[in-house]
């Protein structure tokens, strides 16, 4: 017998947050729900600060991207776009020198979606604009349910294209068959339902970084076509503590994967990386599929056994 499927219902965000900076800024800052933008962004979201000040104003949120260590602004609008907001956010980017610009409103109008769309077409590789619709589901008398909906955001083929164009060919070829490799690794691993937190966008880079619950370390899967290596890590950035509680437990964690890791301190720094890699052709697409499947699996064990003993 079919059970009874409930009806979606969109929630009006005043019902939830009443005072944009007060309610949404203060609880978009809370790192289960900036977690949540970073998953559905792909950008890791870290060193969040609300109400910053930038010359004569305040910025709504400032962030880091961890990956690229590239300065982020988020500008929230619980209403309809407007283009008074729109060139708070262009100041804002300015007066911070950020490269991520991040419009979080209620709805969009075309006009400001064109905009938009514009500045990722048209600036600099180094800048990226996202405008996001927020919204609020619930299912019945279920608690509300947040959801980010992109609306605009940046074309990362086409930036890698025109950042290539002042790369030397050499560098480019690699750069473009590392954004290649990870795009059909993303497609490969939400092919297989993987329990992973698979949001972030595919880049031109040799990592590949997957949160997996605690905001002291991630997932890093990381692609060496110089040594010819794929590996899998847990990569602690700045948790000396973490890195000897997990060392503590390291016989029931290895016990658990079925495979031994290597553990090492990176000297000079805070951070450590615990590793199992394997070596791989990269030049020979042909076998990108056998690698995607060792990746992914190695991946969702560690995130299963290491998520344990933080």
């Amino acid at each position: 017998m079919r059970r009874e499927l409930g009806k979606l219902n969109k929630v009006n965000l005043r019902e939830y947050w009443a005072h944009e900076a007060l309610d949404f800024t203060q609880w978009l800052a809370l790192e289960q729900n900036i977690q949540l933008l970073s998953d559905e962004i792909g950008i890791s979201l870290i060193n969040v600060r609300p109400e910053e000040a930038i010359g004569r104003y305040n910025v709504d949120l400032v962030a880091m991207d961890e990956d690229s260590e590239r300065k982020v602004i988020i500008e929230n609008q619980l209403e309809y776009t407007d283009h008074k907001h729109l060139g708070q956010i262009i100041t804002y980017a300015s007066g911070y020198n950020a490269s991520i610009i991040i419009w979080i409103v209620k709805e969009v109008r075309e006009e400001h979606q064109k905009a938009m769309e514009w500045l990722n077409n048209n600036t600099s590789t180094d800048l990226s604009f996202f405008l996001i619709r927020m919204e609020l589901w619930q299912i019945g008398d279920s608690p509300f349910a947040p959801k980010f909906h992109i609306i605009v955001e940046p074309n990362d083929w086409a930036k890698a294209l025109q950042e290539s164009a002042t790369t030397p060919k050499e560098l480019t070829d690699t750069k473009l068959s590392q954004l290649d490799f990870w795009k059909q690794f993303i497609d490969f691993a939400k092919s297989r339902n993987t329990s992973l937190r698979i949001g972030r966008k595919a880049r031109a880079q040799h990592w590949y970084n997957i949160s997996f619950g605690t905001s002291e370390a991630h997932i890093a899967l990381t692609v060496s076509t110089r040594d010819n290596v794929i590996a899998s890590s847990i990569y602690i950035s700045r948790s000396p503590e973490l890195f000897e509680k997990f060392q503590m437990n390291k016989e029931a964690i290895e016990q658990g994967l079925g495979f031994d890791l290597e553990w090492q301190e990176l000297e000079g720094r805070l951070a450590s990386r615990i590793t199992i890699g394997r070596h791989a052709d990269l030049s020979n697409e042909d076998e990108w599929e056998t690698y995607f499947s060792w990746l992914l699996e190695k991946a969702e064990k560690m995130a299963k056994q290491f998520s344990k003993y933080y």
